[in-house]
C-alpha cells in the first residue's frame, strides 16, 4: 500500500518536471538568434507504477524528466552539406570567372584587343600610301607595340589571379586543418559527457557548425556509430564513433584527425607552359600521399580553386609511347600535330604506366608539313630494362588533364593566336626573297651594278649605301633584316630549322642536335603572351621594317608590296580557330562568358535549393518565438496545476493530522 503522503510526491514530480520545461524553454528563447543552435526539449516519461495490491493492481507515481535533447534531423543535415558543397563550388568559380571576363571585356577599357588590333591595321593602311615616311612607320610600330603590351599585361593579370588562387588554396588547407582538430576535440568532450549519462547538446551544435563550414570547402560525408560493450553487444556505452570524410578520404576518425599540407611544385613538376613558380599541391602530412582535390563527383570551393588555377581543358600533351631507352621516352599519336597549339612546359613532369617521371629537355620530329610525328623526352631518371619494356605502347600524359577552361587554357589560347599571327607576319617580312627587274632572286647585292642614285657626281659609291639598303629592309646579301615580332630574351625566331638525316625538321633542338645549347629552342613554341615583343632594332629604327619584296628592289622605300600581304592578316588569313585574327576576342569572350553564365545559373539554382533545405532544417531544429511563447504558457499552467495539487494535499494533511481527533 502506498504511503499516506504519496500524493504529495506525485504532485512534486509534476512541479519539478514543469520547472525543467520552463527552464529549457527560457534557454531556447535566449538562443533564438544564436547561429547553429538547435532547439532543445525535455523528454518526459511516466514514473514506474507502484504495486498497491488492490483490485486495480498498480497506481501511478508521477512523471519523470528523462533527458533534455536537441531537435535535429540527420537527413536534412546531410542534404544541407551536399548542397553546400555544390553551392560553394559554383560560387567560387563564378567569382573567378567574373574577373577573367572583365580582363577580356572592352566595356571597361578603352584599349581592348579589338580597338588596338584595328588601330594597328589602320596605321598600316596609312603606311601603305607613304611607306617611305619615317613618321608614318613609327606610328605603325607604336600601335604594334601596343598590341604586344596588351598581351603582356593581360598575361600578367592572369598570372596574378593564378597566384591569388594559389594563396587561397593554402588558406583553405589551414581552415580544413583547424576544423578537423576542433571536431576531434569536441568529439572527445561529447563522449566524456554522454558516457556519464548526459547529453552534450551545445557541443554537438558546435561540431555541426564546423561541418557546415567544412562542407563549403570540400565534399563532406559524416558517419556516427554507437560504441557498444564488447562483452555485451546489446549494451550501449553512451559513446559514439564519429568519422568525417572529405572527398572520400578520412579526415577525422573519432579522436584522431589527419592533417593536410601544401607542397610547392618544383620547376621540374610544372604542368603547363604558362604556370607560375611555386604552385601548391596538397598532400597528407602523415605519409606524403597526394590529396585528390578534384574528384569528379565532388564539389566545394577547393575544387573550384584547382580547376580555375590549373584548368587546361585537357589540352595538355597526350600520346602513346613508341620507343624508350635508359634516359628517353618517345611518343607518337599525340592529341595534336600542331606545334603552336602545345601547352608543354620546357621542363616538367609526365606520367606513363601509372608512374611519374621528370624531364628537363625534349625534341620534336616533324614531317615536311611541319606537323609533329614524335616527341622525345629526356628524363632526369634512368629507366632499367624492365621499366623500358613496361612503358612501351602505354599512354603518356604531360602534367595533369583538367577538364575546365581555366587560367592555363586562356594563356594557351592567347599563345596560339600570337604564334600564328607573329609567324605569319614575320614570314611576310623575312620569308620571301627579293627579285631584280628580270624576276631573278637576289642572293647577293652587286656592288658594281647599283642604281645611279647611289653614286655621287664623281662616280664614287655614296657612304650611306647600308642605310639605303636598311630602308629597303635588306642587308648586302639581300637577306631580310630579321623578325619584327620576337620573344623577349629568346633567340631570333627567324633562324632556319636544322634538317635531320631523314629530311625532317627538328623544330625544337635537343642537346644532341647542336653544340650550342642556347639554340635548343628555335621555334614559335617559345613565343607567348608573356614575352611577345617588337624587335629592339626595329623599335629604335623604323627604317628596318621592310615594305617590299617584288619587282626591282631599287624602287626602295616607296614600294609597299609586303604591306599589302600583311594587311590580309587582319581578317582574310586563317589564324585562330578557322577564322581571321579579328575573331580572336570574339572566340575568347564566348568561352569565358559561357562558363560564367553556367556558374551564374548553377549558383542561382543551388542557392534556391539551399534556401529550401535550410527552411526544412530550421522547421525542425530552429527556435520559433511564437511556438516557444505558447510552450511557456503551457508549462506555466502545468506548474500552476502541480502547485495547486500540493496546496490541496497540504489541506488534506492538515485536516488529517491537526483536525482529526480520537
Amino acid at each position: 500500500m502506498s504511503s499516506t503522503f504519496f500524493g504529495l510526491t506525485i504532485a512534486y514530480s509534476g512541479l519539478n518536471t514543469a520547472q525543467a520545461q520552463i527552464n529549457t524553454t527560457a534557454n531556447n528563447i535566449s538562443n533564438v538568434n544564436t547561429v547553429g543552435y538547435s532547439r532543445q526539449v525535455v523528454n518526459t516519461v511516466a514514473s514506474s507504477a507502484l504495486r498497491c495490491y488492490q483490485s486495480w493492481g498498480t497506481t501511478g507515481t508521477g512523471v519523470e524528466a528523462e533527458s533534455v535533447t536537441q531537435h535535429r534531423d540527420a537527413y536534412y543535415d546531410e542534404k544541407y552539406w551536399n548542397n553546400s558543397s555544390a553551392l560553394g563550388f559554383y560560387e567560387k568559380k563564378q567569382y573567378y570567372m567574373n574577373q577573367i571576363e572583365n580582363y577580356y571585356s572592352e566595356l571597361n577599357s578603352q584599349a581592348g584587343f579589338s580597338t588596338i588590333y584595328a588601330k594597328m591595321f589602320n596605321a598600316m593602311s596609312t603606311m601603305q600610301g607613304s611607306p617611305g615616311d619615317m613618321t608614318v612607320r613609327k606610328q605603325f610600330i607604336s600601335t604594334a607595340k601596343q598590341l604586344t603590351e596588351y598581351f603582356n599585361q593581360l598575361s600578367t593579370k592572369l598570372d596574378e589571379l593564378q597566384s591569388a588562387i594559389n594563396d587561397e588554396i593554402k588558406t583553405a588547407v589551414d581552415d580544413i586543418n583547424a576544423v578537423s582538430e576542433k571536431v576531434a576535440i569536441l568529439t572527445k568532450q561529447i563522449n566524456v559527457i554522454e558516457q556519464g549519462g548526459g547529453h552534450a547538446n551545445e557541443l554537438r551544435d558546435q561540431r555541426s557548425n564546423l561541418i557546415d563550414k567544412l562542407s563549403k570547402l570540400v565534399d563532406v560525408k559524416v558517419e556516427e556509430r554507437e560504441v557498444r560493450n564488447s562483452a555485451d553487444p546489446d549494451m550501449k556505452t553512451g559513446a559514439t564513433y564519429y568519422t568525417v570524410y572529405i572527398n572520400g578520404q578520412v579526415l577525422v576518425d573519432t579522436y584522431e584527425h589527419n592533417t593536410l599540407a601544401v607542397k610547392s611544385r618544383e620547376l621540374s613538376e610544372l604542368h603547363n607552359q604558362s604556370d607560375i613558380d611555386g604552385l601548391y599541391d596538397i598532400i597528407w602530412e602523415k605519409d606524403g600521399n597526394v590529396f585528390n582535390a578534384t574528384p569528379s563527383s565532388s564539389g566545394g570551393e577547393l575544387k573550384a580553386m584547382f580547376e580555375v588555377r590549373d584548368g587546361n581543358n585537357k589540352e595538355n600533351l597526350q600520346g602513346q609511347v613508341v620507343q624508350s631507352s635508359a634516359k628517353t621516352i618517345t611518343i607518337a599519336y599525340t592529341n595534336t600535330t600542331k606545334i603552336n597549339e602545345l601547352n608543354l612546359p620546357s621542363r616538367g613532369q609526365l606520367e606513363t604506366n601509372s608512374t611519374k617521371y621528370t624531364y628537363d629537355d625534349f625534341s620534336f620530329n616533324t614531317n615536311e608539313d611541319g606537323e609533329i610525328e614524335t616527341v622525345t623526352f629526356y628524363l632526369n631518371e634512368t629507366l632499367n630494362v624492365l621499366e623500358q619494356k613496361n612503358v612501351l605502347s602505354k599512354p603518356l600524359e604531360v602534367g595533369n588533364a583538367v577538364a575546365y577552361m581555366g587560367i592555363p587554357y586562356y594563356h594557351n589560347q592567347m599563345n596560339l593566336f600570337l604564334r600564328n599571327f607573329c609567324e605569319a607576319f614575320n614570314n611576310v617580312e623575312i620569308g620571301a626573297e627579293l627579285y631584280d627587274a628580270n624576276g631573278r632572286a637576289i642572293t647577293d647585292i652587286d656592288l658594281d651594278n647599283l642604281p645611279a642614285e647611289l653614286y655621287d657626281k664623281n662616280g664614287d659609291l655614296i657612304d650611306d649605301i647600308d642605310k639605303y639598303l636598311e630602308d629597303v629592309g635588306v642587308d648586302r646579301n639581300g637577306d631580310r633584316m630579321g623578325s619584327f615580332f620576337i620573344a623577349k630574351d629568346k633567340i631570333d625566331l627567324s633562324v632556319e630549322h636544322q634538317m635531320r638525316d631523314d629530311n625532317t625538321s627538328a623544330t625544337i633542338y635537343s642537346k644532341e642536335d647542336v653544340d650550342d645549347s642556347t639554340k635548343k629552342y628555335e621555334s614559335y613554341y617559345l613565343l607567348t603572351a608573356k614575352n611577345v615583343s617588337i624587335a629592339k632594332k626595329t623599335d629604335k629604327d623604323a627604317a628596318l621594317f621592310a615594305t617590299t619584296n617584288l619587282g626591282n628592289f631599287t624602287s626602295g622605300v616607296d614600294a609597299a608590296h609586303l604591306i599589302e600581304d600583311i594587311q590580309k592578316l587582319q581578317s582574310k588569313t586563317e589564324l585562330f580557330r578557322g577564322s581571321g585574327g579579328d575573331s580572336f576576342l570574339q572566340c575568347m569572350y564566348s568561352d569565358v562568358t559561357v562558363d560564367t553564365q553556367e556558374c551564374k545559373i548553377f549558383t542561382s539554382n543551388f542557392t534556391n535549393i539551399q534556401s529550401a533545405i535550410s527552411d526544412q532544417r530550421m522547421s525542425i531544429a530552429g527556435v520559433d518565438e511564437d511556438e516557444e511563447a505558447l510552450d511557456l504558457i503551457k508549462f506555466q499552467n502545468a506548474y500552476n496545476l502541480a502547485s495547486k495539487c500540493i496546496s490541496v494535499f497540504s489541506e488534506i494533511y492538515d485536516r488529517l493530522i491537526l483536525q482529526t481527533g480520537v
